[in-house]
């Protein structure tokens, strides 16, 4: 049985005009009237996105204002997986036509904003202050022209007619002043939204490495990483690499890192396929670095505490016990004395 053919389609490649290239694409565009939108060729053709990238910013252009565009959201709507959606939104991210940002609602719930530009580069171009349109200068009424009386004739002896008077020229009137301008307010300061693609990266943080690297802690370490193969093929480090990842490796079993934990946190949620299985674990081993674990004088609690006692003591003159710092006489015997000084 032969394969049907889109008839429509080769009628209309027959009515496009001039000739047809001998190969590649051929182009049959009908201008669209409604349900469109408007994709620049910097984002089509973009070299640095992938396919997927620039096909779920084209979906994501396409969608009204306020929909949900996060990776669940993607997910339930489209048949790509969590993973290739998350990746094509950190190629977004990364050349500025996405930008995600946590914010504070009123009632305190924080929610992700995401925020999406279709060419990124123009937000990057000093913007033009808009100049205000000048207003026709109002119209002022024109004065009408002066009449001149008209000439007299004197009776004159011979019948000689007299020669026309030639009058005066019309004043014309000032041309209108023009009004002033209104101020033009200050352009607003302009706000870089994302870095420029040609901006300096920070410096990676380097390799962690432990205190002293003994052999005991080379050996373990060699071993954790020539065995991460077995629990995942994609973790197919070469000897080269093996050796310089080995001081990271240490510094973990040096803060009492077991090597199950260590083989867990290095291939836990990895992107698949694992194109770079060198700097993945090297990125892991340096940013998941868990802190150096604490001293048994870090964990004793700091002592209680207490008010200070007064110890008792006996009055030298009543024997009565009494609180006080020093040996000596209690309240009473103090008062009696003081009063009969003070009578003498």
């Amino acid at each position: 049985m032969d394969t049907p053919q889109n008839t429509a389609l080769t009628r209309a490649l027959t009515e496009l005009p001039g000739p047809l290239p001998a190969r590649g694409v051929i182009h049959i565009a009908i201008r669209h009237t409604d349900r469109f939108t408007v994709v620049g060729n910097d984002l089509a053709q973009h070299p640095g996105l992938s396919t997927a990238a620039v096909g779920f910013a084209v979906r994501i252009q396409s969608l009204p204002q306020g929909t949900e565009v996060g990776i669940k959201a993607l997910a339930a709507r489209f048949p790509e997986g969590e993973k290739l959606i998350a990746a094509a939104l950190r190629e977004l991210e990364a050349h500025g036509y996405l930008q995600r940002a946590r914010t504070r609602l009123p009632n305190g719930r924080i929610v992700t904003r995401t925020v999406f530009c279709n060419q990124p580069a123009a937000l990057l171009r000093p913007r033009a202050a808009a100049t205000p349109p000048q207003l026709p200068p109002a119209a002022r009424p024109i004065a009408p022209p002066a009449l001149m009386p008209e000439p007299t004739v004197e009776p004159e002896a011979s019948p000689e007619p007299e020669p026309e008077p030639t009058p005066d020229p019309v004043a014309t009137p000032d041309p209108p002043a023009p009004l002033a301008a209104p101020p033009q307010a200050a352009a607003p300061p302009f706000v870089r939204l994302v870095p420029p693609p040609t901006a300096p990266k920070p410096p990676r943080p380097p390799l962690p490495r432990p205190r002293e690297l003994t052999p005991e802690l080379e050996r373990i370490s060699t071993a954790l990483l020539s065995d991460l193969r077995h629990h995942a093929p994609q973790f197919t480090l070469s000897e080269e690499h093996v050796r310089e990842l080995v001081p990271g490796v240490a510094a973990w079993l040096e803060r009492d890192a077991h090597p199950d934990t260590i083989r867990h946190t290095l291939t836990i949620n990895a992107p698949e396929p694992v194109n770079y299985p060198y700097q993945f674990v090297k990125h892991r081993l340096t940013v998941l670095l868990p802190p150096p674990l604490p001293g048994a004088h870090d964990l004793t609690p700091p002592p209680a505490r207490r008010n200070p006692v007064t110890p008792f003591q006996t009055c030298d003159g009543c024997e009565r016990a009494f609180r006080a710092p020093t040996p000596g006489h209690c309240r009473d015997c103090r008062n009696e004395v003081a009063y009969a000084q003070a009578a003498a």
